[in-house]
């Protein structure tokens, strides 16, 4: 398991790109045949990348979490990324389709992650926080999400938002989760900008065409530096810093929330005027 150690405010503003991007950016997640986790100390989030072949794989604990089972302290939503496959939590098998949801519950001890077929397999994207309350493990299809139209053609970023782990929906101790499919067409994501110092966030981009890039915006709002992110890498974003993105084309992103509060609209507003 990589870790990732938190970066204060004023650092990045004296950053190369490399160490931004050592700093902020998951990638090489999804290789076939492995599991693949990432441990950053900004709320003790994990991040993974599961893709099975032919044999099964199981997401154990590890001496960054000081735990006997991964979810021995822990909650885990997960969104699979690639064709059809399961997940098989303590016995009870799970068929999850592409783009569908399972959130796992704190307590939940064997997890295994199975592709229906190994010539085409899954990619399960993984987000995990510290839970102090036990909620089921629950699936979630695409038809469960509660689903949010935001933005418009004229301001290039009408989007759609499929709400899956959130409060009156799937509930969890403190992870909030789902995605965002931006319109043919449409290429800004969470524009105008906003931070919320009350938890943290973290982007996984994908469905993005051929060699198509996403400029991802990060820092504080009155001096702001950028990612080139591409196919399924991931970004972490602290309480402090706004996170946005504008793309060469359309795509897709996960995103996945922990901390003081799961109000999905708990947010604040960057004033525009004072935005570089």
């Amino acid at each position: 398991m990589r870790t990732i150690e938190a970066t204060d405010r004023k650092s990045v503003k004296r950053m190369t790109t490399n160490e931004l991007r050592e700093k902020f950016v998951i990638d090489n997640l999804f290789v076939p045949g492995e599991l693949t986790t990432v441990y950053t100390n900004v709320d003790r989030a994990v991040v993974g990348g599961i893709v099975p072949l032919k044999e099964s794989l199981e997401l154990t604990g590890g001496k960054e979490m000081a735990c006997e089972y991964f979810c021995d302290r822990r909650e885990v939503g997960v969104i699979n990324l690639g064709a059809p496959g399961t997940v098989e939590v303590d016995g009870t098998v799970y068929e999850i389709g592409t783009r569908e949801c399972l959130y796992i519950g704190r307590g939940s001890k064997s997890i295994k992650f199975n592709s229906a077929d190994a010539a085409t397999p899954a990619a399960f994207y993984l987000v995990s926080y510290p839970a102090h309350a036990d909620y089921p493990t629950t699936k979630a299809a695409i038809a469960n999400a509660n689903v949010v139209e935001l933005g418009s053609d004229a301001e290039a970023n009408k989007r759609t938002l499929y709400q899956y782990i959130c409060p009156g929906h799937i509930e969890s101790c403190q992870l909030v989760m789902g995605f965002t499919v931006l319109h043919e067409g449409n290429v800004w994501n969470t524009f105008p900008p906003h931070t919320h110092d009350r938890r943290t966030e973290v982007y996984c981009y994908f469905d993005l065409a051929e060699n198509g890039k996403v400029l991802h915006l990060m820092g504080e709002p009155n001096e702001t530096r950028h990612l080139t992110l591409t196919e399924k890498q991931a970004t972490i974003s602290p309480p402090w810093s706004i996170h946005s993105g504008v793309g060469t084309c359309s795509y897709a992103f996960v995103w996945a929330m922990g901390g003081e509060n799961q109000v999905f609209g708990d947010m604040d507003h960057c004033d525009l005027d004072k935005f570089q």
